[in-house]
C-alpha cells in the first residue's frame, strides 16, 4: 500500500495560518482524534512548537476516564489485522511499516496477535508503543514487560508513548 508524503510547512505558515489551516495540519497528530487541534486553538499563537505539543497533551491529561479509554481504543494493534490490510491512518502504516509489522510472517504474527489480545483483556485498549524508537525484538521485550504492569501504570505509560508518538508526527509536518 503507497502512502502519500506529508507535506511539511514552517513554523511561520503554521503559525500564520487561519484557524482552520492549523486544525488541518494537526488534526491527524494523535489518532483519530482532530478535536484535540481544535481544543488549543484559543491558546494560540503559541511560542513553539513544544508549546503546542505541550497544550495538545495537556488537554489529552484532563481527560474524564472514559474519554481517554475511547482516545487510547482509537489506536490500531500492532502488527494486528488492520496493519495487515492497511486499514490504519497514514501515520500508523508508515510507523508500523518501519518494522514491517504488517509483512511478518504467519509464527511471527500469531505471537503478536495473541499478546494483542492478552494485552487488550487485561488493559481495555490496544497496546500503544512509539514503534520508530524500537526494533521488533524491543518492541516484543516491551510487550512482554507491559503486560506484566498494573492498567493504572500502563494507562499512563499509553499517555507517555502518545506522547512520543504525537511529537514525532508534529516534527514530520513542520519544519522549523
Amino acid at each position: 500500500m503507497s502512502v502519500p508524503p506529508i507535506v511539511r510547512v514552517t513554523w511561520q505558515a503554521l503559525r500564520d495560518s487561519s484557524d482552520e489551516a492549523f486544525v488541518e495540519r494537526l488534526a491527524s497528530v494523535f489518532e483519530h482524534a482532530p478535536w484535540v487541534a481544535v481544543a488549543v486553538l484559543n491558546e494560540r499563537p503559541f511560542a513553539s512548537l513544544e508549546a503546542v505539543h505541550a497544550a495538545m497533551m495537556a488537554r489529552l491529561r484532563a481527560l474524564p476516564a472514559a474519554q481517554l479509554l475511547a482516545l487510547l481504543q482509537g489506536h490500531p494493534e500492532l502488527a494486528g489485522d488492520q496493519a495487515r490490510t492497511g486499514a490504519m491512518t497514514a501515520d500508523s502504516v508508515a510507523e508500523q511499516g518501519s518494522l514491517a509489522l504488517q509483512a511478518l510472517p504467519a509464527a511471527e504474527a500469531a505471537r503478536w496477535d495473541a499478546m494483542n489480545a492478552v494485552y487488550r483483556e487485561r488493559f481495555g485498549f490496544p497496546f500503544i508503543l512509539c514503534i520508530r524508537e524500537h526494533t521488533r525484538d524491543s518492541a516484543l521485550q516491551a510487550f512482554e514487560t507491559r503486560l506484566q504492569r498494573t492498567r493504572a501504570q500502563e494507562l499512563q505509560q499509553a499517555l507517555d508513548e502518545i506522547r512520543r508518538i504525537s511529537w514525532r508526527r508534529l516534527q514530520a509536518r513542520i519544519a522549523y
